[in-house]
């Protein structure tokens, strides 16, 4: 069948402050719709991807009407929820058959909203796409004889089957029905790689200035899951019954093989922890560093789980940069958000990672329930007292699925404009804080952390080629309007905002 993969259309200013955007922006590779276009490919399907980031809404209408797809797939986010919503709407006026689903954080979340919403979609996936969409293509395809595949006159699927297909919701006479979850995929050596010829320019993919050391980037991720209960991440295991799924090392040498030779030159690994199994991870330095292989990479990791010898060896192995979520100074806050990690053990990791030679990197958030302004104060003390190479200030957001947004009227209030809903709007709000002192909070401490004589020094210090030029260029802006803009990330005009 002839299959398309859309990412609906975004602008960085929707996300960022058009301030500050320069500094931040980045364009991933979506590696989740990549793994689920390369199952299709598996089982024998012909498949194109339209990223929105890139590509402007007509340019995709035009695509769609050219490439004339059995079978469309949205990709959501919160954020973009919306925007897919907008989508679906113009995909139909088309009037061509097709069946249409949505798949992501958001739909996964929330199916049932998402079908009542948007009666111009078919179905909505709810976990494992790489398993469901293939199950549900070859049902598509057994019904393609038998008639259209979705019905109009009903605002829903016609000839097509979709009894025990596992991890769809979909609409039957009128009601809609949730099939079982589907078991989660514990032989992840089985998925094919991500389908990255996909992409298109792969030079388009890249990660904010300053974190990263060479084009083209691809990113990896080697396991997933996980086995921590931090208040605000989404897992579709929401009670942590599965754990953490890894990939064998050897696969994982593989697919880094494989990005070598589609030419790029850096990885940045996405596990949420790349050492939640030490002896993997060092053995996982230790090949890379044996066999030589040119790329230089990046990778997050929990404080609690590194030690010197370890990230010697990601040094060794051409790690030149370690993210660790210290996310507080402050060890109420920490227990607030089910951290399960110390201030003191946040200090010994940055520090073992200095003494390695790692760039470090640390992100921070305000809106903790139950924290003050002068708790963010605090954080904002400990991050100046910690100086990794790069910080990074979040405003918390409730997403849908989480611990955080089941318990909202125990926690604090949250925004009905999902537009807010990415780590910059302040989409939540504590009952201990305002909305204006999350947003100043934010704003003071990226003003005293980058505007600090030591860290300036030190990033002119640091300057070798063209990339740390605009890398700089992009900062010093940034902090021009820091200083000078007192609502830089505060949208007071968003009527929206209205709270429960």
């Amino acid at each position: 069948m002839k299959c398309a993969l859309i990412i609906p259309p975004w602008l960085p200013e929707e996300i960022f402050s058009s301030k500050t955007a320069g500094s931040q922006i980045n364009y991933w590779q979506p590696l989740g719709t990549l793994y689920v276009a390369a199952a299709m490919q598996e089982a024998g399907h012909e498949v194109r991807f339209y990223n929105g980031a890139f590509l402007q809404h007509q340019e995709i209408m035009v695509g769609i009407e050219e490439f004339a797809p059995d079978f469309i797939g949205l990709y959501s986010t919160t954020f973009g929820w919306d925007k897919a919503k907008a989508m679906a709407v113009a995909l139909r006026r088309t009037g061509r058959d097709f069946f249409l689903v949505v798949g992501g954080p958001f739909p996964i979340a929330m199916p049932e909203q998402c079908l009542e919403e948007c009666p111009e979609l078919d179905a909505v996936v709810t976990g494992e796409g790489e398993c469901t969409v293939v199950e549900l293509l070859n049902r598509l395809a057994a019904a393609r004889s038998d008639g259209p595949q979705r019905d109009s006159a009903t605002g829903g699927k016609a000839s097509v089957d979709l009894s025990g297909v596992e991890g769809l919701a979909y609409r039957e006479q009128g009601r809609i029905v949730l099939t079982p979850p589907r078991p989660l995929i514990t032989d992840l050596d089985s998925l094919p790689f991500p389908a990255r010829e996909l992409l298109g320019d792969i030079d388009d993919y890249v990660p904010p200035p300053a974190t990263y050391k060479r084009r083209p980037v691809a990113v990896i991720i080697t396991s997933r899951g996980c086995n921590r209960h931090c208040l605000y991440c989404f897992q579709i295991d929401k009670k942590r019954k599965s754990g953490i799924r890894y990939r064998s090392v050897d696969n994982v040498m593989g697919e880094i093989r494989h990005c070598l030779t589609q030419g790029y030159r850096e990885i940045k690994f996405i596990d949420d922890t790349l050492a939640a199994d030490y002896d993997r991870a060092m053995e996982l330095a230790r090949r890379i560093k044996e066999e030589g292989l040119d790329f230089t990479w990046f990778a997050s990791a929990c404080v609690n789980q590194v030690d010197l010898p370890l990230l010697r060896a990601f040094k060794e192995a051409g790690c030149w940069a370690i993210l660790f979520g210290a996310e507080s100074g402050v060890q109420k806050d920490l227990n607030t958000i089910r951290k399960g990690i110390t201030p003191g053990q946040i200090k010994k990791a940055v520090a073992a990672a200095k003494q390695a030679g790692i760039t470090v990197y640390t992100p921070f958030i305000f809106g903790i329930p139950g924290q003050t302004f002068e708790d963010g104060l605090k954080s904002i003390d400990f991050a100046l007292e910690l100086d990794p190479d790069i910080a990074n200030f979040h405003a918390l957001t409730p997403f849908p699925g989480t611990e955080l947004w089941d318990n909202l009227d125990q926690y604090g209030t949250v925004s009905h404009d999902l537009a807010v809903y990415t780590y910059q709007g302040a989409a939540f709000i504590p009952y201990t804080m305002t909305r204006e002192e999350i947003a100043e909070l934010r704003r003071l401490a990226f003003k005293r952390f980058y505007s600090r004589p030591k860290f300036l020094w030190r990033r002119l210090l640091a300057l070798r080629s063209v990339h740390d030029l605009k890398a700089a260029a992009s900062g010093v802006k940034s902090l021009f309007w820091l200083i000078l803009g007192d609502k830089i990330f505060y949208r007071e005009n968003n009527k929206k905002q209205d709270q429960d």
